[in-house]
């Protein structure tokens, strides 16, 4: 009898004074983590949405008033946005493929039992722990076409050893590529390793009584049971270096002639070296809904795993 009451008493209506008192202090635990991201996310995000429908420009007595869609209109006839635009699509379709890849094959290698497999993982995730400045500055020196140890390696096999790699309207955007992939395989390749651990060891020794090989495993056992992982760091991935902005910026500045010319670099350059930031905000809205794209086909994919 006193069990029944205790169970009666602890369900409380949602209206209830009890369930209201809860829900405060729920509410005052998790503020002080909200203050920060609104302050530094939400209210800089809002702010820049407002002001891409404005002629807003630098300097001390440039004034500011409304000009609706002025902006938008004006990117539509900007051919060298569009270029930008397209620039920044191939640039992050191509990283993101290609690191999938070598992220793929980088962590099933990694899974198997092999010696040392602890030392090959750690120095996996060393460009993870180098910042993107440092990153670019390394590869810099390395692709350098005077004195750079990957010219010196092509010229010492008998290959042309003197290629402008970041100088060259053929080889810039290529060689850039090159790098992103390198930088960004880390988290890549430890998610899918992650991924890897979970697929079920008896589903493959199912598949091997079967007749199946390596080859048949890996296509029909472990590539469908990884889809909720490569949907989910693809996605990532494909936001993160669409919003690319450092390494490029320090290995090549866009150059040469704008090959390399991503829509963050572009808004950068309309900003804070021509002046007009309400363009530059319009550049970046039009960014945000691609991302929010992006956001809405994963979010829908997640959901549909999670039914």
């Amino acid at each position: 009898m006193t069990l029944i009451k205790a169970r009666a008493t602890s369900k409380r209506p949602k209206g209830s004074p009890s369930h209201r008192g809860k829900n405060r202090d729920a509410w005052l635990l998790v503020l002080p983590a909200l203050i920060p991201v609104v302050i530094f996310s939400v209210y800089p995000l809002v702010q820049g949405i407002l002001l891409g429908f404005t002629d807003a420009k630098a300097g001390l007595n440039a004034t500011t008033s409304v000009n609706g869609l002025d902006n938008y209109i004006k990117l539509l006839s900007y051919e060298l946005f569009w270029k930008s635009f397209r620039i920044g699509m191939i640039w992050a379709v191509s990283v993101t493929v290609l690191q999938f890849l070598a992220s793929l094959g980088l962590a099933t290698l990694l899974n198997l039992d092999i010696k040392m497999r602890w030392l090959a993982r750690t120095l996996v995730l060393v460009p993870w722990a180098m910042p993107p400045v440092i990153i670019a500055i390394m590869w810099r020196l390395m692709l350098n076409p005077t004195y750079g140890p990957i010219n010196d390696m092509l010229s010492s096999v008998g290959l042309p050893g003197e290629i402008n790699w970041l100088g060259n309207f053929a080889t810039a955007l290529p060689a850039v590529i090159v790098v992103a992939v390198w930088a960004g395989m880390p988290q890549t390749t430890i998610v899918l390793l992650a991924g890897l651990q979970s697929v079920s060891t008896e589903l493959h020794e199912a598949a091997s009584i079967d007749g199946a090989g390596a080859w048949k495993r890996f296509i029909h056992v472990t590539l469908p049971a990884l889809k909720p992982v490569i949907i989910a760091i693809t996605t990532l991935d494909l936001i993160w270096n669409f919003n690319s902005f450092a390494l490029v910026f320090v290995l090549t500045a866009g150059g040469p002639g704008g090959e390399t010319m991503l829509p963050m670099l572009f808004a950068y350059n309309e900003a804070f070296r021509y002046g007009n930031f309400g363009l530059a905000s319009a550049m970046g809205n039009v960014m945000v809904i691609v991302i929010a794209f992006f956001l809405f086909f994963y979010l829908r994919s997640q959901m549909r795993e999670s039914k």
